[in-house]
């Protein structure tokens, strides 16, 4: 048989594509297949992309990976990938990829940040970089170095760079893309169970009979468990419903037996109508499991006035205040919004929300900064807090279509309350950004846990409320490992002694090195850098100056600002054209790694190709800066802004056998344990596979010392694996040993005796849990989280009695008025502007935008417009028009016939493309509890372009 290259992958694909399907394949297609993978080499990975965590098959030949399948083994998605999943061979040789540093320079060869980027070594780089860390270090402190960093490192990677940040340069200030994504989720976790992450799993889906999707297009953003839900539904199509509740109508709507369109922000008044409707109909009809509320849950509350996480009154970007409304570096529209961190009169639908918690409509509520405070209120507190939200008000308030009926949309409402209530009906609740980017969105997670918990359908199969999350390792790095800035790993805290002794004992550093002050989230690194306090920032594994709301004045201060900004990436996307340093990252597939996805579960993957041209991973790229500082330069004493001070520790460090010039490199990477994880190319699973960090490679780079890098010597991915995954073994985190999870497709942890742990808190399937409970004498469940386990008593208004009251193993129902968003539409900006994704690009489109196939598909993002709305400003089809907000305009094309659907008075444009850069447009207001950016709600205008 005789086949062309191209006959060969389009055989091979299809006889991949119809296995993975259950279809019997034409002997002749399946002999053809087997030819065109004979000389291939096959391996498993996961998928690049989104937090599902589907797993891949990939096939390389000649130092190149030439095919990519779904993984038939990968109980995630069992052999299916989406339209993303089977290009990730081609994101890997986009024709701009970067292969060299590069350096802004004048004609002289010496840096200017006017200058135009050229070529310049490893070593070069390294020498750049170093000079402004110590310029930066001089002026600031640790405070003054700042990192990007990224629900999409991979595990090692987010480890070395935390190590280095937190250890090394005494620095809090790294906090990863995923404070956009998901943090608003782990706020929720933290307040309600007092640990990190769902309880449940995706197995879920297969053993629930109603699937809520609240504020989550599953159809496009997790497409592969969408066709599990899908699945589902067409396998007891009367049994199962499915729901969908967004602020616009997509594919996510087309085989919901209920939709429900809300006005934004109003599923505040969603989740409370569902509990007061739980609540009020106990009394008739037994609905509350009050054997296991008594037994596991308290009532809570805290503040209501805690602002939007904005720009606070005097700081140095805001001063002065001129006459004229504007303020320092922000025009008098920008003020209007930003004036409302301090204060805002309440409207009357917050008026009738807020009158147990003592407000009235009128009113002028001041703000102080966000707090995670909260106490115990009794079932009657928790009670009055729900009487606002009659079918009548709920209604009234959080109708989204101007044009349904007011009745349609009541019986959609009780139809969902009775779902939820039916006595043996199963019920899982999912979201991800709708109810995450909210500047109440830690208020809104913890709604969702208040109905599953009455209900006693939380943390067993087939219910529970479940977080989706957006990125590959936004669970498994930057929550997991704890890249966040207040964060360590295994959800330990930098503010808390004993956490920071247990960190500093497993790294080996001198007590008192941690920094304990953890507040330098995504946005205030941001307004630090525009403020003149951050001075070096480095960005890795994403793309910050196009991730972030009103990202013009991010750029400007970038640009104009004295400061020395770094983008380690494999494509000069925003962030490397806004930078003054551009370092070629190896991609995926170029470096040994791991994931950890939305359900608990780690997966690992090998080596699979050489990087192209000279591009190193981000955890090589950190080893080597470390090799450039000491003892002496780093452990010194330091002031904070605070006033707190770092202690020197260099004294201490003598005494642990270092001495002032022993590097960061020798302390924290190439330790004693470090080097007992032995290279062994004979052995699983190292032989056969290339380790550009451990051994060198063939393309003989020179290296950060300008010499050709022979590689570290010793197996530093497993090392950095085990070292990491040593906070959480025996504490309710345990992880599999590093070998293990490249035998297998993924576990949940905890991983106990080999076993992994399907639904957390559960005496069934979650060991600690039976422990927990048996020394508790507890029969089904224990909620063993260990964070704000004692709390205050007292009522809506405040505390009442300061001393507090243990509640160990026990969860929190929480009283969670609805307020609005700090911007709304309003007479000149008339129109609400949601962002997010389609299922074709992958976040900012660096790496999608460079596929062809994607590209043609979906060539720019749309402003997707209601027909009416576009009659009415005299739009037509495709004509460009301005997006327009207080804080800047784009350009987009009108599109009324698309996928996504919105209803009047709201459009909804994508954020994948740069050359329709929406994110100048959005508004900067974060949670005030999770610091997660909203960027599904500020106003616009719409006029032609």
């Amino acid at each position: 048989m005789s086949l062309n290259r191209r006959d060969f992958l389009k055989n091979s694909a299809a006889v991949a594509a119809a296995g993975a399907v259950g279809i019997t394949v034409p002997q002749e297609a399946e002999a053809a297949a087997k030819q065109a993978e004979s000389k291939w080499r096959w391996d498993k990975a996961a998928c690049r992309f989104c937090g599902t965590g589907c797993g891949i098959m990939l096939a390389t030949k000649n130092g190149r990976i030439v095919a990519v399948k779904g993984d038939p083994a990968a109980p995630v998605n069992r052999g299916l990938n989406c339209i993303k999943g089977y290009f990730n061979a081609k994101i890997m040789y986009g024709a701009d990829r970067l292969k060299t540093p590069l350096l802004r320079m004048n004609d002289k060869g010496e840096f200017d940040k006017k200058g135009k980027f050229k070529p310049v070594s490893w070593k070069r780089a390294f020498d750049e970089m170093e000079l402004n860390i110590r310029k930066a270090l001089k002026a600031s402190g640790p405070e003054g170095v700042g990192v990007f960093a990224s629900g999409q490192y991979t595990v090692m990677e987010g480890y070395a760079a935390q190590k280095m940040m937190k250890a090394g340069f005494r620095s809090n200030a790294i906090d990863p893309n995923a404070r956009h994504c998901m943090a608003s989720a782990v706020v929720g976790f933290y307040q309600t169970f007092g640990i990190d992450e769902p309880s449940g799993c995706y197995d879920d889906i297969e053993l629930t009979d109603t699937i809520v999707s609240w504020g989550s297009n599953m159809a496009e953003m997790h497409p592969i468990l969408w066709s599990r839900v899908t699945d589902r539904k067409l396998s007891n199509p009367d049994k199962v419903k499915v729901v969908n509740i967004s602020t616009y109508r997509h594919r996510t709507s087309d085989i919901a037996d209920i939709e429900i369109i809300f006005t934004p922000n109003t599923d505040l008044v969603l989740w409370n109508y569902l509990a007061r409707e739980i609540v009020m109909r106990d009394d008739k009809e037994k609905i509350i499991d009050w054997d296991f509320v008594k037994e596991h849950m308290v009532f809570a509350t805290g503040p209501a006035n805690i602002g939007y996480g904005m720009r606070r009154k005097g700081e140095k970007s805001i001063t002065p205040v001129n006459k004229d409304g504007s303020a320092g570096k922000y025009s008098a529209l920008e003020m209007q919004t930003i004036n409302k961190e301090m204060s805002k009169v309440l409207s009357e639908n917050e008026g009738k929300a807020l009158e147990p918690y003592g407000y009235k409509a009128g009113e002028t509520m001041k703000h102080t900064a966000g707090t995670l405070k909260h106490w115990e209120i009794s079932f009657e507190e928790y009670k009055k807090s729900l009487e606002p939200y009659t079918l009548e008000y709920t209604a009234k308030v959080a109708k989204g279509d101007p044009n349904e009926d007011i009745e349609v949309f009541k019986k959609k409402l009780q139809a969902l309350a009775d779902l939820y209530i039916e006595k043996h009906r199963k019920v899982v609740s999912f979201w991800t950004m709708g109810m995450n980017q909210h500047t109440r969105g830690t208020w809104v997670n913890t709604l969702s846990y208040n109905v599953h918990f009455m209900l006693n359908k939380q943390a067993k199969p087939g219910s529970g409320a479940f977080s989706l999350t957006g990125q590959p390792s936004a669970c498994g790095t930057a929550r997991e490992v704890g890249t966040f800035c207040h964060r360590l790993p295994a959800d330990l805290m930098v503010k808390n002694p004993k956490h920071r002794k247990i960190a500093e004992k497993k790294w080996s550093i001198p007590e008192g090195t941690l920094n304990p002050v953890g507040n330098q989230h995504i946005m205030k690194i941001h307004r630090d850098i525009e403020d003149g306090v951050i001075k070096f920032a480095w960005v890795n594994v994403c793309n910050a100056y196009q991730d972030s709301a009103s990202a013009s004045h991010w750029i400007k201060a970038a640009r104009e600002m004295d400061n020395f900004i770094v983008t380690s990436d494999g494509y000069p996307g925003i962030s490397a054209k806004v930078s003054d340093l551009v370092l070629p990252s190896a991609m995926i597939y170029e470096k040994w790694g791991a994931y950890g996805n939305a359900e608990r579960r780690t997966q690992h993957w090998r080596q699979q190709v050489l990087p192209v041209g000279d591009a190193m991973s981000d955890t090589w790229q950190w080893v080597e800066l470390s090799k450039r500082f000491t003892v002496k330069d780093l452990w010194g004493e330091y002031t904070l802004r605070n006033g707190k001070k770092l202690p020197n520790v260099i004294k201490d460090a003598k005494k642990m056998g270092y001495d002032e010039n022993t590097t960061m490199y020798e302390i924290l990477y190439a330790n004693k344990k470090a080097k007992s994880y032995k290279i062994d190319m004979k052995k699983f699973p190292q032989q056969g596979y290339d380790n550009s960090e451990c051994l060198g490679d063939s393309r003989n780079v020179k290296g950060s010392d300008g010499e050709v890098f022979k590689g570290y010597g010793f197996m530093i991915h497993e090392y950095l694996f085990e070292e990491y995954a040593s906070f959480g073994r025996g504490h309710g985190h345990d992880l599999a040993p590093f070998t293990t999870y490249h035998k297998v497709r993924g576990l949940k942890w905890p991983v106990v005796d080999g076993k992994e742990t399907h639904w957390r808190f559960n005496v069934k399937y979650d060991p600690y849990a039976a422990k927990h409970a048996k020394e508790a004498g507890l029969k089904d469940f224990a909620f063993y989280g260990p964070l704000a386990k004692a709390l205050a008593q007292g009522d809506l208004k405040g505390i009442k009695d300061k001393n507090k009251k243990s509640l160990k193993n026990k969860a929190k129902i929480y009283a969670r008025p609805y307020m609005e968003p700090p911007e709304m539409p309003d007479k000149e900006y008339d129109t609400w502007l949601c962002t997010g994704r389609v299922l074709e690009h992958w976040h900012s489109g660096t790496m999608t935008m460079r596929v062809p196939e994607l590209f043609r598909a979906v060539p720019e993002a749309l402003c997707y417009m209601n027909p009416k709305d576009a009659k009415e400003k005299g739009f037509k089809q495709g004509s460009l028009i301005w997006v327009d907000s207080r804080r800047g305009k784009v350009k987009a094309r009108v599109e009324t016939r698309g996928r996504n659907r919105p209803p009047q008075g709201l459009v909804f444009v994508p954020w994948f493309d740069e050359k329709v850069f929406i994110n100048k447009v959005c508004l900067d207001a974060t949670c005030p509890m999770s610091k997660q950016t909203d960027y599904k709600k500020c106003a616009v205008k719409l006029y032609k372009a």
